[in-house]
């Protein structure tokens, strides 16, 4: 969760112009939430209000004595935040990684969920890679192909993280999880949540893809 941060001023004129307006404005909320679902935290636009994030958001609106306003246009992590900074959201909530690059225009919350990295690989592509090492040994030097949720943390910290490899920035997990399943690349980083719950929600994957967490 975030909110959007004032910009420092260097004269007491400047900090008045500048000071932080109230959060919610008006008698309403104005929350930034992607439009796609990421359950448990949020459903997808138009499907109804149930989730943790979603619960969380309402409560403090609720907390505030405002009505929560839902804007669910954006397309990615990176474009809730974008809405905080530019003013047409008082905060964001959905499952929001911190970078350093948004940490310059917004303000976090204490974090309510600690989520650990993690790969998924699909298996035919990761033991020609291994050839016979092991899967950790060959994630530290990984050079092949790796998919990214376009506009996420994972995409801002890939490029540092796997510095030799292919970077694939692709519009949605979905994409992801087809492109893990036909071999176009050969890894997808993302949190060790979503990787878990896709083999539970899929257990097909199991037969054509492995964790790496």
């Amino acid at each position: 969760m975030l909110i959007s941060q004032a910009r420092a001023a260097s004269t007491p004129g400047q900090q008045a112009e500048n000071a932080p307006q109230p959060i919610a404005s008006g008698d309403a909320l104005r929350i930034a939430m992607p439009a796609f679902a990421s359950n448990p935290f949020f459903p997808a636009d138009g499907s109804g209000d149930d989730g943790i994030d979603m619960e969380l958001a309402h409560g403090i609106a609720a907390a505030l004595g405002v009505e929560p306003v839902f804007d669910r246009s954006a397309a990615t992590f990176d474009d809730i935040v974008s809405q905080v900074s530019s003013g047409q959201a008082d905060m964001a909530i959905g499952k929001l990684s911190r970078t350093l690059q948004r940490g310059r225009s917004i303000i976090y919350s204490r974090p309510y969920a600690m989520l650990r990295q993690g790969l998924i690989a699909n298996r035919l592509n990761l033991a020609r890679i291994a050839q016979g090492k092991p899967a950790e040994q060959i994630v530290r030097d990984f050079s092949g192909d790796l998919g990214v949720i376009e506009g996420s943390s994972f995409a801002t910290y890939a490029a540092t993280t796997f510095p030799h490899a292919q970077i694939h920035r692709l519009a949605s997990w979905d994409l992801i999880i087809d492109a893990i399943r036909n071999g176009t690349i050969d890894m997808a980083y993302r949190d060790d949540f979503e990787i878990k719950k896709l083999m539970v929600d899929d257990p097909s994957m199991t037969v054509v893809a492995r964790s790496i967490t």
